[in-house]
């Protein structure tokens, strides 16, 4: 189980934090990411796995007008 943006999300396994995106729909070239209390840059979301008791923040940007 990890914690994205508060809410719970069951995990089967260890993913990466960009598999994740993918999978709830975010644009990772769109998004600004903490990882457990830490700032993750976007060339590393490929690179970085979430396991069990993992915290994420996923903050969008969004264009206005």
């Amino acid at each position: 189980m990890v914690m994205v943006n508060g809410k719970e999300q069951e995990l089967s396994e260890e993913i990466l934090i960009s598999e994740l995106l993918e999978l709830m729909g975010y644009q990772a070239d769109r998004v600004a990411v903490e990882h457990n209390g830490r700032m993750i840059p976007r060339s590393r979301l490929s690179e970085t796995t979430i396991k069990d008791g993992d915290t994420l923040e996923v903050v969008s940007f969004v264009g206005g007008g």
